[in-house]
């Protein structure tokens, strides 16, 4: 079953962020990607509490090209635990979705 996702990523900088953005788009493996810049992660990392800026992808895409978006994410991201988590689509403009599903391989 097919359905669409939003998945986020963070990444440490404004050049990754914009590499992995092109890749995605570019291969048609995501419709969309926001870039926000100026995130805050607090989080738990080799035995320390870590506090970094960040910025997040926002990736608009299908079910089926999530394996091929985590491979792709992972051969451009600095991270050896990049966070790729992935929320399906409920819901929402139907002329989006439709346009969602027409600019995805």
């Amino acid at each position: 079953m097919n359905f669409s996702l939003v998945i986020f990523c963070t990444v440490p900088n404004e050049e990754e962020a914009r590499k992995i953005s092109e890749t995605l788009v570019r291969q048609k493996l995501a419709a969309c990607v926001n870039r926000v810049q100026g995130i805050h992660s607090m989080y738990f990392w080799e035995q320390k509490i870590c506090d970094d800026q960040e910025w997040m992808l926002i990736i608009k895409s299908k079910k089926t090209l999530l394996d091929t978006i985590i491979a792709e994410i992972r051969k451009k991201h600095s991270y050896d635990v990049p966070e790729i988590i992935a929320l399906p689509i409920i819901g929402g403009s139907e002329d989006y979705l439709n346009w969602l599903e027409t600019n995805t391989r």
